[in-house]
């Protein structure tokens, strides 16, 4: 026979309502790796098994969906970016970097995808999609030496390369298959070191 004492049922609605925010998280997230790059808080609903209402108790509005959504993705990527480098030389360590490039950007291509229609709605995208700019900048400068650094050329066409926009462009654009578009990013970093004086 259940437990029908009063301590199990708020204990039932609390695991219903988690059960029910997992289910909205994942709804979304189907869709938009599923070519739905904006979905209606109501399609998130149908997808959910939930009601509409349901998906506004949990989240005030999409914003705040998409950003539960950053964290999760976050926490898939960072352990790759975060990753220490074997290497001591800053050739190897680029082309480490540029193989994670790969990884994190696959990873992230439906969902960047998705901000980049909402992101000039949101404040919270266009906020994030800064902070990604920066740190994508950031984690290639760390890696050169000083002289690198300092052939202004030379960095911006690095950055350049290795941006989510270069592979968004290649993938998305130009319709390149993973590999091929690895291969190309791999080509355009090694033409572009080959041809530095250091």
């Amino acid at each position: 026979m259940a437990d029908e004492s009063p301590d199990a049922r708020p204990d039932g609605r609390r695991e219903r309502s988690r059960s029910s925010h997992k289910r909205i998280v994942e709804a979304m997230m189907a869709l938009i790796e599923g070519g739905d790059l904006m979905p209606s808080a109501a399609r998130v609903a149908e997808e959910a098994g939930v009601g509409l209402r349901t998906v506004f108790r949990h989240f005030d509005d999409m914003d705040s969906l998409y950003r539960e959504i950053s964290q999760i993705i976050g926490e898939r990527i960072w352990p790759v970016v975060t990753a220490p480098y074997p290497d001591n030389d800053w050739r190897a360590n680029l082309r480490d970097l540029t193989r994670r490039r790969v990884r994190v950007f696959e990873t992230m291509l439906p969902y960047r995808l998705a901000a980049n229609i909402k992101r000039y709605q949101s404040p919270y995208l266009l906020g994030q999609y800064a902070q990604v700019v920066t740190m994508e900048r950031e984690l290639v400068l760390r890696l050169l030496p000083g002289e690198v650094n300092g052939d202004l050329y030379f960095v911006e066409a690095l950055c350049a390369a290795l941006s989510f926009q270069n592979w968004r462009a290649i993938r998305q654009d130009q319709g390149l298959s993973v590999e091929d578009a690895s291969a190309v990013v791999a080509h355009m970093v090694d033409a572009l070191v080959a041809a530095t004086k250091t």
